[in-house]
This record gives structure tokens, sequence and C-alpha cells, in this order.
């Protein structure tokens, strides 16, 4: 174990009890350094006490962006029926999320078998008794699910959850929308609920959306969990001004891909590259898969499109170029975990002589952490915001 987590502080911070069961959850991935955060919280716990109570005979539950498994985990236990585990199925945008699922059904002794893990972009199933959300923090995202929900047949109860600083009045005005009026709870916790139905009067999503990308003839197409799905942000934008062009037949990973302006705009500009989009976001890469096609549909057979978490079981020694925009979150969390692992996966899979490139807000000071890990760090580029920085990766 590393000397950082403690078997101290790892009892600390993954022992719940959920619907007065004990569970041990882990929040993924493991290797974080903070293990204070924990993988569940106050509405998972609300959510869950209420349909023990209210909803005890459910047998068939849709479960949506359960960020760890921790409703997965519980609600097998809640609606077990003489050893007899219930169907549940749980959809996720996010890899590590599924990862994170399946990990905690093995850490308390309960079988997969019954769970139907789907990602963002499937087909809801329809024979459901409960709909449990927990409520996402791209508006977009919510609205998106709730139209898939519109579609199912009319009166299953929808429970959604999350804390209350973060329902809004639009939020209610979106389970209005595409459902039956919702009703709140009050607050417990700093957290609250939303209880709706279905109402089998289907309404259509707005996504994917599509827009023009500036200065180019490219039309690019965003799923609705995809960042900045409207427009070009201005990392990228930046971003744009520091990448590679010439005939070099490179190996390039566009890592977090987004819906892949980077390593599209790297096709265009490298007749002889070939691009790796990796994202743990299934809409970003069905982003970046669309963008490819329409814009470049010669270049299709150059690339792969690869839902991971970061650069886990890349090859090593096996690309010449990283380009990447690491975040500085999950979810409401506020960590830089997710940027050290990609610091050091992409180590791991470059070959020597290969190169990180990546773009940063100014404030997070990656150029220490960089020259620190690799033994080198050079600005490529920099303005108010953002900084462009270069290592090499040297035997």
């Amino acid at each position: 174990m590393h000397p950082q987590f403690s078997e101290k502080n790892r009892t600390m911070t993954t022992e719940a009890v959920l619907a007065n069961h004990p569970f041990i959850l882990h929040r993924f991935p493991l290797e974080q350094k903070n293990r204070s955060l924990q993988a569940w919280d106050a509405a998972d716990e609300y959510l869950l006490d209420h349909i023990t109570s209210e909803y005890p005979n459910a047998q068939s539950v849709l479960i949506l962006n359960d960020s760890f498994g921790a409703l997965c985990c519980a609600t097998s236990i809640i609606y077990a029926k003489e050893q007899v585990l219930p169907s549940l199925f749980f959809v996720s945008d996010s890899f590590v999320s599924k990862a994170a699922c399946q990990h905690n059904l093995i850490e308390n002794q309960l079988p997969s078998e019954h769970v139907t893990f789907l990602d963002s972009l499937a087909n809801l199933p329809t024979e459901i008794d409960l709909v449990l959300i927990k409520i996402p923090k791209n508006a977009g995202f919510l609205q998106y699910q709730l139209s898939l929900l519109s579609h199912l047949p009319a009166d299953i109860p929808v429970i959604a959850a999350g804390k209350a600083k973060e329902i809004h009045t639009s939020t209610l005005k979106s389970f209005n929308h595409f459902l039956s009026e919702p009703k709140t709870s009050l607050a417990v916790k700093k957290s609250r609920l939303i209880f709706s139905n279905t109402t089998a009067k289907p309404v259509a999503s707005k996504f994917p959306a599509s827009w023009a990308l500036e200065n180019t003839d490219f039309t690019l197409f965003n799923h609705a969990n995809v960042f900045s799905r409207d427009s070009l942000d201005i990392g990228a934008r930046f971003f744009l001004n520091y990448l590679p062009a010439g005939k070099k037949p490179l190996k390039v990973i566009d890592l977090g891909c987004g819906n892949g302006v980077i390593g599209l705009q790297v096709l265009n500009r490298m007749p002889n590259s070939k691009v790796t989009f990796v994202d743990e976001s299934a809409m970003a890469v069905a982003s970046a898969q669309q963008n490819v096609s329409h814009n470049l549909p010669t270049r299709l057979t150059d690339c792969q499109f690869i839902h991971n978490d970061c650069l886990t079981d890349f090859a090593p020694n096996s690309a010449d170029l990283v380009l990447c925009n690491p975040p500085f979150h999950q979810a409401q969390a506020i960590t830089d975990h997710i940027a050290w692992q990609m610091f050091l996966q992409a180590k791991h899979t470059l070959r020597n002589g290969g190169e990180l490139r990546i773009i940063g807000n100014r404030h997070l000071d990656y150029q220490d952490k960089l020259q620190r890990l690799f033994g080198n760090c050079k600005v490529l580029g920099n303005n108010k915001k953002f900084t462009v920085l270069s290592v090499i990766k040297r035997s």
C-alpha cells in the first residue's frame, strides 16, 4: 500500500451505512491521494432512505448517474427477495463510474449478473418499476436524460437527488417539460429530492448540437455531456495555436479528447499522422468520432476512438505525442489527481524522445509538477489565463 494511503485513513473514508446496511465503498481511481473524498454523499443517503420506506417492492430499477456505485450496491440489498437480487440498470456516461461500481459490487460480495451496464447513449429498458437519478452538474445532460425518460411507459416513479443549492427553478422546469409536474422534499443535510413520474408523452432531445468551427470549413457535433457543447472553448482556442504540423508520421493521442477538435485539427495539419481519441465520457468519444466522420471521412482509418480511464492499459512506448487539456475536477470535487494520472500514464505510453504537450490554467502550476516528473519543461506560450507546456520523455 502507498505510504500516503494508511489503513486507518482508508477505513475512515470507505465504511458507509446506507439504508441501515453497512457497505465498503471506494472512490475511483483507487490511487488518488485525497482519500477523504467519499464514494457516496448525503443525497445518496436521503434517496435510499426514502425508497426503502416508500417503494419497498421494486424489482426492476433504472439508476442514472451513480458516481461510484453506492446506489447500485444499496438497491441490490434493499430489493433482494429471498436471496434473489433485483434487475438493475446502471446508466452512466463515465468509464470511471462503471469501473467503480463493478469494483464496489465485488468489494461487498455482490454479484454483477443482476446489473446491466449501459452507457449514456444506449436505449433505455421499458419494463421498469422505479427510476433513480443523481442530478448531474450539466443541465443539458439532465435534459437529455429526461427526454429519454419521456419515451418510457406512463406512471413510472422518478426520484432525483442532489445538493439543495444545485436544484434550481430551471431544474424543476426541466422535469416539468419532460415528465409530470415535480414536487420537492424538504432539505436534509443540504440535500433535496425531486419526485416526478413518466407520462408516456415523448419529447425530443435537442442533442447532439452542432456549430461551425471558426476559421475552418468544419462543423462540430457535440452530445449533451460534452464540455463547451455550443462553441469552441477558450482553452481549446488558445491550444490550437500550438499544435504540430507537417508530414511526419506521428502517432498522436488526444487525451481527454472532448469533442475531438484538437485531434481533428492534427489530422488536418498532419496528413501522415495517426490519432487516438481517448476520453472517459462515452458522449465525448462518440462526438469525436462523429466529427472526424463528418469533416474528414477519408481519415477515419487513421483513427482510434477509445472510451477509457485516461491511458490505463495502453502499451508502453507506443506514442510519439500526447496532447492534453487536463481537468481539475471530478464531478463536484476540485482535485488534481486526474491530471497527475494523465501525466504519469503519458510518460509510460510515450516512446523515448516522445512529447507531452498540455494546456492548463496558469494558477494550477503544472510547470513545476512536470519538471519534477520529466526532468524538463518548456513554456510554448501563455496568456492571462492559460499556459501551454511541453515536456520530453528521456531515457
